[in-house]
């Protein structure tokens, strides 16, 4: 396993809430573990890898910078809120790197407005290189795109709201 991989799975786990990740594949073992102090690794600093008897394990280089908690939102108003109790939200059913067109050249999948049905390709995930066609699952009208392009997910995190018909 390349160094590159490592930093890939490192930045994965440290933009996701998995406090553990270990992975293991033909006599080669990684494990990842975020301290419960709140700090994580971060793949800038260059880890150090260290391999004993095929197991590969992954220390920073330098003291994890604590996490930053993220600003309290202000509280939506009721109206918003019911009417977005009424959408379906498409989620990301893994963690990745989410891309809204097939090739940097082409148009996006959807945007706002366009209709949709269940079978129809909304984006790709990818994950460890590949590239994962998410269907809408739901007929109706995409309201809102929640995520940017090129932007890592999360398993179960909202991509899109649907109006459903």
């Amino acid at each position: 396993m390349k160094v590159q991989e490592i930093r890939e799975i490192i930045k994965l786990v440290d933009q996701s809430n998995i406090s553990e990740f270990v992975f293991e594949n033909e006599g080669t073992k990684i494990k990842l573990k975020k301290t419960e102090a709140g700090t994580v690794l971060h793949p800038a600093a260059a880890p150090e890898v260290v391999q004993a008897n095929g197991a590969v394990e992954v220390k920073p280089a330098a003291a994890p910078a604590p996490v930053v908690p993220k600003a309290v939102e202000p509280a939506k108003p009721a109206a918003a809120v019911t009417e977005q109790e009424n959408l379906h939200k498409i989620t990301s059913p893994m963690v990745g790197t989410f891309y809204q067109s097939p090739s940097p050249d082409s148009p996006a999948y959807v945007k706002a407005g366009d209709k949709v049905t269940g079978d129809s390709i909304v984006c790709i995930v990818e994950a460890m290189k590949l590239f994962n066609e998410i269907e809408a699952e739901v007929t109706g009208e995409i309201v809102e795109v929640l995520v940017k392009e090129g932007q890592l997910v999360e398993y179960g995190q909202p991509l899109f709201l649907v109006k459903p018909e």
